[in-house]
């Protein structure tokens, strides 16, 4: 079905622009328009436009709809939550084949003022613009954004999430300004903001995701910065080429209940200074380190270390990647995709999460069981043209860990760990995930 529409307004979201002026800085690289619009110079001013949004009249109604739709507010979602996108990518080309196309994800990050700033991994493509970002709870269809990009860019590294504009604040706009307009179906867009539509969705107990999320602390070396998973109140599991060659770094640990300053406020976090008490060897397939805190942190979770793996179970990845500590760490869904093993022992995880700059050293689980399966080294980067691919990455087991970690909390011994500098021939072949020239076709890996 095709209706003709007309614009009745355009209108920006001050508080959308706010907060990404604050998250997407662009001395950092950020980039949103596609490759196909980087030719032309205006499309380049991407801060300036991502606000706007316009309000369309059907010229003709459409049939009753056979469900309810209504519109949530933002504020209270929670980072982990499952959430769809539908749009019609590349749909003015082939309507018949990408009309109301549906992805289906999490909320990966929030920010700004009552989580104006939506980000979530349910996949879109060019032409998803202008379509919207749902929660479907109890029976009800609840609308709780705009799509504004589906794809960006840090650095030229794809980051492989989805950023939308909060609902309830362009209709809080929209009522803003019908109180200085006079537009002719002023009554029509008033009955958005009688409260009928929107539901106020106040916060939920922590559910596995927080848990999960509370584990994941931001490593700061200096020279660099990643993620690590606290396994206990004092003790930090992270990548070696996350620490570089630090003896001490700095660990923040996002949402501690610790106040700034003797006063009311909170802190978004609060720093620990560790020592990187192990790391293995740059010739080690094992990209890992150990790092102790100085002090320990109260209330946090122990993660519970998996001894197996299933390919194909959901799993997810806690990280502060891209986006660092603006608005701390975020949440990304998939599958198990692969467990690689050697004689009968995982030695590699593959998933299909979305994994990008700054996630190294983070928490793979399991979302079922709430296990931690293992920690991200890296994702897949073709190294004939750069690209990156976020949502293939690889994690060392922790089953490969559990020993030594053990030994290490009960009697302060590392030498257990020196095993992970003494890994066989094949297991180095399947962490440099090539092989050899002179044997077989080069890997673009």
């Amino acid at each position: 079905m095709q209706c003709q529409a007309k614009l009745i307004m355009m209108l920006p979201c001050p508080e959308f622009q706010l907060a990404l002026s604050s998250l997407f800085r662009k001395e950092d690289g950020w980039v949103f328009s596609s490759e196909e619009e980087k030719e032309f110079g205006e499309f380049q001013k991407d801060l300036e436009h991502l606000h706007w949004c316009a309000v369309l009249k059907l010229q003709s109604p459409l049939p009753k709809a056979r469900y309810t739709l209504d519109v949530m507010d933002s504020a209270g979602l929670v980072k982990g939550s499952t959430l769809f996108a539908c749009g019609s990518p590349f749909g003015s080309l082939y309507p018949d084949i990408f009309l109301n196309t549906i992805s289906k994800g999490v909320l990966s990050n929030t920010a700004g003022e009552r989580n104006v700033v939506l980000l979530t991994d349910a996949r879109c493509l060019p032409g998803s613009e202008g379509g919207g970002i749902f929660l479907y709870e109890n029976g009800t269809l609840h609308l709780i954004g705009i799509i504004v990009a589906p794809l960006f860019w840090k650095v030229n590294e794809w980051v492989g999430l989805t950023l939308a504009c909060s609902i309830g604040h362009i209709i809080n706009n929209i009522m803003k300004a019908l109180r200085k307009a006079d537009i002719p179906v002023k009554s029509e867009l008033a009955a958005l903001g009688t409260g009928s539509h929107i539901v106020d969705r106040s916060k939920r107990g922590a559910g596995p995701s927080q848990h999960m999320m509370a584990s994941a602390v931001l490593v700061d070396s200096g020279q660099s910065w990643g993620t690590g998973v606290l396994v206990n109140a004092k003790l930090v599991l992270t990548c070696r080429h996350v620490v570089k060659h630090s003896s001490k770094v700095s660990v923040k640990i996002h949402n501690a209940k610790m106040k700034s300053g003797g006063g009311n406020a909170f802190k978004k976090f609060h720093t620990v200074r560790g020592e990187v008490v192990f790391s293995t060897r740059e010739s080690s397939p094992y990209d890992i380190a150990i790092i102790r805190l100085d002090e320990e942190i109260p209330g946090i979770p122990e993660p519970v270390l998996a001894s197996s793996y299933c390919a194909g179970e959901d799993v997810c990845i806690v990280g502060f990647g891209a986006l660092g500590e603006r608005c701390g760490p975020s949440i990304t869904s998939g599958v198990l995709s692969s467990v690689i093993s050697v004689d009968g022992d995982p030695v590699m995880l593959q998933t299909s999460c979305a994994v990008h700059g700054g996630s190294s050293g983070g928490p793979l689980f399991a979302l079922q069981s709430g296990e931690l399966l293992g920690i991200v080294a890296s994702n897949t980067r073709d190294n004939s043209t750069g690209a990156t691919y976020p949502h293939l990455n690889f994690s060392v087991p922790v089953a490969i860990l559990r020993a030594a970690l053990k030994r290490y909390v009960e009697f302060g011994d590392l030498r257990s760990f020196g095993e992970l500098n003494k890994a066989g021939l094949a297991v180095r072949d399947v962490w440099r995930l090539q092989r050899s020239p002179e044997n077989v076709f080069q890997s673009k890996l």
